[in-house]
């Protein structure tokens, strides 16, 4: 079933596609849910019910190193050697077909999709288009049995950096030359509302640009034209003006932007994985409200 591995394959896997394989041995579902401010949710809901064979793996600790390798912020990525050794560990090898679900949209899921197609996962990984609740939505059979796998014979052959990635001094420099999406809600990007990072606002030059955006009303991805037409309105679509980079609170929901791009059939964003939890803890103004704001901020000193 790892299609999606192949060139040009599309990163999403319908309910109906993985109920087809849940026998095959080579694939490996993996429950990425998640939630903010509720430390141990994720586990918890794995362990109430989970689709039958998931894994669960916690984006806190197995998909981010809290030790802050790479890059600051809330969720800095672990060093590939590190996350090779934690997915062989849980089970997956060099030829897993990896396909992750969550319950938020695939935002959680779409940042495991990232990692493994950033390092160039050789078993190619996927998103579960519309998560649990397609899932549910399907009658398709839940189980509160806990996966065991053993760790993989043949570890992940992952590269030995991350690519496609941008650090803070670096996108500073080139506030104004960069086509900068912000994949935060809202009210957020606005300030009028923070709920954990120091100060409310956003990256000066950016654009408001909420992943919900990218999927419709049943919590699946839109159709690969209308998330073009969606980017274009963005100035973020084919012809974009600039390099295409994408941020949030703490590097994961961005990802969600290059799952949609990559469906989309647009170049992959570069992506700020320390983000705005790394920006609003430099020290470096912000700017609030609808406006975007000017370059120029961003260079001065904080008053």
């Amino acid at each position: 079933m790892n299609a999606a591995s192949a060139p040009g394959a599309s990163p999403l896997l319908s309910v109906a596609a993985l109920a087809e394989g849940l026998s095959d041995p080579n694939t490996v579902i993996v429950d990425v849910r998640w939630q903010l401010g509720e430390p141990g949710a994720g586990r918890r809901a794995y362990a109430a019910s989970h689709l039958p064979g998931a894994i669960f793996l916690d984006l806190d600790t197995d998909l981010a190193d809290l030790g802050g390798y790479g890059a600051p912020g809330r969720h800095p990525l672990p060093s590939p050697a590190d996350f090779a050794a934690r997915l062989a560990f849980a089970g997956i090898g060099d030829e897993s077909f990896v396909v992750g679900y969550d319950d938020v949209g695939g935002w959680v899921a779409a940042r495991l999709w990232w990692m493994l197609d950033n390092l160039g996962h050789r078993g190619g990984a996927a998103v579960l288009d519309g998560g649990w609740q397609a899932w549910l939505a399907a009658g398709l059979p839940t189980t509160t049995e806990v996966a065991r796998r053993p760790p993989a014979a043949r570890p992940p052959r992952l590269r030995a950096a991350w690519t496609h990635v941008i650090q803070r001094e670096a996108l500073r420099s080139r506030l104004g030359e960069l086509v900068l999406l912000d994949a935060r809600a809202a009210p957020r990007y606005r300030g009028e509302t923070e709920p954990i990072d120091p100060y409310p606002g956003h990256i000066p030059t950016a654009i408001s640009a909420p992943w919900e955006g990218n999927v419709g009303p049943d919590g699946r991805l839109l159709p690969r034209d209308s998330l073009r037409d969606h980017f274009a309105a963005l100035g973020a679509g084919a012809d974009a003006s600039g390099e295409v980079v994408a941020y949030c609170g703490s590097g994961v929901t961005a990802t969600h932007h290059a799952l949609a791009r990559r469906v989309a059939g647009l170049s992959d964003p570069t992506i700020y994985v320390g983000s705005y939890s790394d920006w609003s803890r430099s020290g470096l103004p912000v700017a609030t409200g609808p406006d975007p704001g000017a370059a120029e901020i961003a260079r001065s000193d904080r008053s």
